[in-house]
């Protein structure tokens, strides 16, 4: 047989009844990306029955798109261990957690009448402003409790609203089961969201300067690789999330480490790599800079991540139900990092 046909292509079957695992699996007999969807089940399977710490990289309006469910599943579960994300997810994480939907509209809607209406609108996703504002005056709100002139870690930050929301919860959220369940949450484009905007409201109320060491985020996430066994990625698309993540095995050197690079990586992503542009980099191309080992087991899946995201997760659940029961997940000693 010829060395390059050792495995045919196994057409899709349609069988009633049939579960996501399944689905998953057999999607990996076929080709294109459906195969790599399969493959990434495979290494997120690998990586929680491995002693990897697995960090998160979460860019896109996912949440209002209803992929908040699935990131708390993601926690609960301890499938994921370190959270890396823009302030605008975080804030309409805290958004519904406040029991303010998110609502379908249509791409085709009156954009100059929603302004008028004060309705704002992602692509086909309607959020109004009223309820946007009694959730930014929260926030401003909780930011003056804060220390003044006294550096927060994000991670600190995000922790403290976690708390500081479980009372008025209506329902699970990102924010308050990672607090619960010791899940770091990072966010170093924190300004860049309505976190940003509720706390500089909340300085030109009160003069209070509430401080950000993001500086110290970097030494934190890089201090989580050094003291991993082993570390893999997971993106769910780009952005400044991809590349904080991305450069934790890198940043070791400043505490006389050199990591060989994440031992595994999947990435969801719609971006192309030949703009140059981080988002849609390759993972082989991470190689070269030494963020990804050579040897790593990783995947490019090129989808929408509302489409992937909820397969992946279900058959990964159903799958590995056993090694995720049993898994202990890594605690990080931030108290023994040099220069904490």
């Amino acid at each position: 047989m010829n060395e390059y046909l050792h495995r045919h292509v196994v057409p899709f079957e349609i069988r009633p009844g049939a579960g996501a695992d399944e689905i998953v699996r057999r999607m990996g007999h076929t080709s294109f990306q459906a195969r790599n969807l399969a493959l990434a089940a495979d290494i997120w399977c690998r990586m929680l029955a491995d002693r990897t710490t697995i960090m998160l990289g979460l860019a896109g309006a996912l949440v209002p798109a209803g992929m908040r469910e699935i990131i708390v599943y993601l926690i609960e579960h301890r499938m994921v261990d370190v959270i890396v994300s823009t302030g605008a997810n975080l804030y309409h994480d805290l958004y519904e957690t406040m029991g303010f939907p998110h609502w379908q509209g249509s791409p085709e809607d009156d954009d100059v009448e929603l302004g008028r209406l004060r309705i704002n609108r992602f692509f086909d996703v309607l959020a109004p402003e009223t309820d946007f504002f009694q959730g930014e005056r929260w926030v401003t709100e909780f930011a003056l409790t804060l220390e003044p002139d006294r550096p927060y870690h994000t991670r600190e930050y995000f922790r403290l609203i976690g708390e500081a929301l479980q009372p008025l919860a209506k329902r699970e959220g990102i924010l308050t089961a990672a607090a619960k369940h010791g899940v770091p949450i990072y966010c170093p484009a924190l300004g860049d969201s309505v976190h940003g905007i509720a706390i500089a409201a909340a300085r030109t109320r009160s003069g209070q300067r509430v401080l950000f060491d993001i500086i110290g985020d970097v030494m934190e996430t890089s201090w989580i690789a050094a003291s991993s066994e082993s570390t893999g990625v997971i993106y769910l698309g780009g952005g400044t999330p991809k590349n904080f993540v991305q450069q934790t095995e890198v940043t070791a050197y400043i505490f006389n480490r050199e990591l060989p690079g994440h031992k595994y990586g999947i990435q969801i992503t719609m971006d192309q790599p030949q703009w140059g542009g981080l988002s849609g980099c390759t993972f082989d191309e991470a190689i070269s800079w030494r963020k990804i080992a050579p040897e790593a087991r990783t995947v490019t899946l090129y989808s929408e991540t509302t489409v992937a995201l909820p397969l992946i997760v279900s058959a990964v659940a159903e799958r590995a139900a056993d090694v995720i029961a049993a898994r202990q997940p890594p605690r990080f000693d931030f108290a023994a990092m040099p220069g904490a």
